[in-house]
């Protein structure tokens, strides 16, 4: 592509200066400056218009090694009570959860930090206490670990800790870049259907790390109640034109049932 444009150019006999060559191809590889600013911008507009704003949630996903399982457990419990009880920190642990369904050793944990400057300031804390320390345990037990940003949906506030059993699905949808804004509006009016039968534990959606990506939690007692809800949603009107609009704005979508941990407040 590059070679094409270069070819173009000179065949027309009018070389262009380096300068703007540099900025030409800087465009093509990167975006212009004019793009990036306008990127960040409708960020910021999605951020007004559809989050809540007041807190920031955390996504840390820990893929372990099979034979590591019950040694990683005892290390999270440790360093997770640990952030918990430090008031200097003010994080609050959403919950922790490990995958029983989907991909397999893979654990889950939502820290809630009351904005970007709190997890700023928790950050720098662990980084020079204790804490770090326990942070470092965990580390040979795992094969990756990834970290993500998330903002609450304004309509949708995470619930707050309680211990009602059963097991938790974690739907996330990796959305067409854009499209956010459209997902939100047709995914809010359909809702509703889903609110008469089962309560929602929380949804979010990304901020940094992987983007496009919209995440929604909910709590059933069993897997067989879980398909009786959904069936009944499916009989009220709006929801089968919800999941039509909503599925065709998703590149792909991952269904993910968790158990709680023992220490998880959401369970």
């Amino acid at each position: 592509m590059l070679n094409t444009v270069v070819r173009r150019t000179a065949s027309a006999g009018t070389a262009a200066p380096i300068a703007k060559r540099s900025i030409s191809v800087q465009s093509l590889l990167h975006g212009s400056p004019e793009a990036k600013k306008a990127g960040e911008l409708e960020i910021q507009q999605h951020s007004r218009l559809i989050g809540r704003g007041k807190y920031i949630h955390a996504f840390e996903t820990h893929r372990v090694k099979p034979d590591r399982i019950d040694e990683y457990k005892k290390a999270a419990e440790l360093y997770y009570k640990g952030l918990l009880e430090d008031a200097r920190l003010q994080i609050k642990l959403t919950g922790n959860w490990e995958t029983s369904i989907g991909e397999q050793d893979t654990f889950i944990h939502i820290l809630e930090y009351e904005n970007y400057a709190g997890f700023d300031k928790a950050t720098e804390i662990i980084k020079n206490s204790q804490h770090l320390e326990a942070y470092r345990a965990m580390l040979p037990h795992l094969n990756s670990r990834a970290t993500q940003l998330n903002q609450e949906f304004a309509f949708f506030p995470t619930a707050p800790p309680h211990a009602q059993g059963g097991l938790f699905e974690l739907r996330t949808y990796q959305l067409q870049p854009g499209s956010l804004l459209e997902w939100e509006n047709v995914w809010r009016r359909g809702i509703e259907a889903r609110r008469k039968f089962v309560a929602p534990v929380g949804a979010w959606f990304s901020q940094v790390g992987r983007l496009h990506q919209v995440h929604h939690m909910w709590q059933y007692p069993s897997l067989h109640d879980r398909k009786e809800k959904r069936e009944q949603a499916w009989q009220i009107d709006g929801w089968a034109e919800t999941v039509s609009k909503t599925a065709k704005l998703a590149v792909y979508m991952d269904s993910l049932i968790l158990t709680p941990l023992p220490f998880s407040p959401l369970k």
